[in-house]
């Protein structure tokens, strides 16, 4: 029987980021390659109730797995999704789109030269732009700058045989430089500016023209100055047009990204400066290995053994390792060409690896939040800890601040499903002892559970995990006994004593039921999970918290005193260290300042 894809598992773990989707059938055949704005709004519509086309209805039901690729841009998923199907030529694919080549804009040669559109191979002498993601695109660019410098875009054969200007000269479209109504050096001029546009110098092309609109202007020609105002107006309007083919090159860049369960290799393959794909690879891997050996024991068994046809010069990564040089030299000796290995880049490498990265984390995300995945996890996590029946609820907490600053406490939910982020919670803490932990998770556990004593319909959690050691556990089990919920299974997680992943000590409800889970067991990747993403929520809550009190005025919070007063404040005194050091009578001589909102000011600048 052929297994039914899960369109809600997969759904649930997709991006909402541009990308493209490569449909597989059960025998991993490429059934069809597509791109998207959103990725998961365009891949939930082919898994609708509502009824679908024929052809649509016949692909969603071959369909067996399905591979995604972000990307910067739905321009970049454009021309992705182009190369892919030229590449491969998926069924599905083959009466949705031409064969035709990626379109350029080709600047020829000679004294004055034409702009236009080409396709096919570059056999004409001149400078070529692009490539770009439709004819469309180009058609409208070239509109742009016929109407802001008036390069020429007709026919050589036209060109040659003019003996008066044509219509384009008269709708101010062209110079007409065919019948020499314009010097070689003005047009030559427009030239420039065009290939500035062209190369994506579009900011520096604007700043040029506004000094020399200024310029015009100062020495009284404001008929110049017009038509450099129409130019920039014009050049405001120019659309997106970043391409794949920002680099140059034959490069494969690599990202390796590590968590508690899994580890993910992303390769993004560019031949001739165009990105031709990305493939995902998850390595097993053991406990005690770095994402830096994962990286270069991958790198190592990949490209000793593809072949010479589809060898890279370059290799970008996301991490360095002492041991790339002889990785290099090993390549180098295999290929007999040289080959370099490369981290710090920028501009559109930088950009490249970013990408790869991203796809990199998104990919091991999914797998790891997998809805089989995690069933199975709870279903060993209850083996694990010896329960008659597989948990629907864990909420785990945490604590974070900046020694005492700040502090706030996580709590996160997960489900055999995945994580239940509607039931995430941040707690502010306050009234505590700054740096005091206990008290901290004290004050959060009381807050999240004493309503579930009013509340019969509340939804108390299956385990609870609590991230420390004996103390923070202790502290929750006081908790549990103060609220009469003795029942929740409470479990510590304590990090060992080299606070590396696979170490941890787990306490069972007690500080003396005591255990540790193997570094390989599932069960123990579920809670690893679970603690992570309740250390991530809480350091997000704890910066966003810190930011706003530093951003935020200590005089903002005082009654009667607007922006006009604490500007005035801040103005006499030069600053606000300077007014918590003046007493009430120095306060009161601010202009706008009287004698009691002095003592209001004075006491809440000196409440502690």
């Amino acid at each position: 029987m052929i297994p039914t894809f899960n369109a809600s598992a997969f759904l649930s773990t997709c991006s909402q980021r541009p990308g493209v989707y490569c449909m597989y059938d059960i025998e991993n055949s490429l059934l069809y390659i597509g791109k998207a704005k959103n990725l998961k709004n365009r891949l939930s519509s082919y898994f609708r109730n509502t009824q679908q086309p024929p052809k649509t209805a016949a692909l969603v039901s071959k369909i067996a797995r399905i591979e995604t690729t972000l990307v910067a841009s739905e321009t970049e998923a454009l021309l992705l999704e182009q190369t892919l199907i030229k590449q491969h030529r998926p069924p599905y694919n083959i009466l949705l789109r031409d064969d035709k080549s990626y379109p350029y804009v080709l600047l020829s040669d000679g004294d004055f030269p034409r702009l236009t559109i080409h396709r096919g191979s570059k056999r004409f002498k001149g400078r070529y732009f692009g490539p770009y993601p439709s004819s469309g695109a180009i058609r409208e660019s070239l509109n742009l700058l016929q109407k802001a410098f008036a390069v020429r875009q007709c026919e050589d054969s036209f060109f040659k045989n003019r003996s008066r200007p044509c219509l384009q000269y008269q709708i101010k479209r062209c110079k007409a430089p065919c019948v020499g109504l314009v010097s070689h050096q003005e047009y030559a001029e427009d030239v420039r500016l065009s290939v500035m546009f062209l190369e994506g110098k579009s900011d520096a092309l604007t700043d040029e023209l506004k000094h020399s609109m200024i310029s015009a202007s100062e020495q009284l020609d404001f008929e110049k100055a017009a038509q450099l105002r129409d130019q920039i107006a014009l050049l405001r309007r120019v659309q997106d047009q970043q391409s794949m083919e920002g680099g140059h090159g034959d490069i494969d860049i690599i990202a390796a990204i590590a968590l508690p369960g899994g580890a993910c290799v992303h390769v993004i393959t560019v031949r001739d400066g165009r990105v031709l794909g990305g493939k995902n690879y998850f390595p097993q891997v053991a406990i005690e290995e770095t994402t830096e050996d994962i990286l270069f024991a991958f790198m190592g068994q990949y490209y000793l053994a593809i072949t010479q046809q589809n060898r890279p010069k370059v290799l970008l990564v996301n991490h360095q390792h002492d041991d790339f040089p002889a990785l290099a030299q090993a390549l180098e000796q295999a290929y007999q060409s040289p080959i370099e290995i490369i981290q710090r880049v920028r501009g559109t490498r930088a950009r490249w690896q970013q990408m790869a990265v991203t796809n990199a984390e998104q990919a091991l995300q999914a797998r790891l939040s997998n809805r089989m995945q995690l069933a199975k996890r709870f279903e060993l996590l209850a083996q694990a800890l010896n329960l008659d029946e597989i948990p629907q609820r864990l909420e785990c907490f945490d604590i974070s601040h900046s020694s005492g600053e700040a502090t706030v406490a996580s709590c996160v939910v997960f489900g055999p499903e995945g994580p239940i982020k509607a039931d995430y919670r941040l707690y502010n803490i306050e009234g505590v002892t700054p740096g005091d932990d206990y008290a901290a998770m004290q004050q959060a556990l009381m807050r999240r559970l004493e309503k579930a004593q009013d509340n019969p319909d509340a939804k108390l959690p299956d385990i609870l995990l609590v991230d420390g050691g004996k103390g923070q556990l202790q502290m929750a089990r006081d908790v549990l006994q103060e609220l009469g919920l003795n029942h929740l299974l409470l479990l510590g997680v304590a990090k060992g004593v080299t606070r590396k992943a696979g170490f941890e000590t787990l306490f069972l409800n007690d500080i003396q039921n005591a255990f540790t889970l193997p570094a390989h067991s599932p069960a123990l990747h579920l809670i690893q999970h679970i603690r992570d993403e309740s250390h991530r929520f809480a350091i997000t809550g704890h910066r966003a918290k810190r930011g706003k009190t530093r951003r935020t005025s200590t005089l903002e919070g005082i009654a009667n005193v607007g922006p006009k007063r604490r500007r005035e404040l801040l103005t006499y005194f030069g600053g606000l260290q300077e007014l918590s050091r003046a007493s009430i009578e120095e306060i009161a001589k601010t202009p706008g300042i009287s004698r009691t909102l002095a003592e209001t000011i004075y006491h809440a600048l000196h409440s502690e």
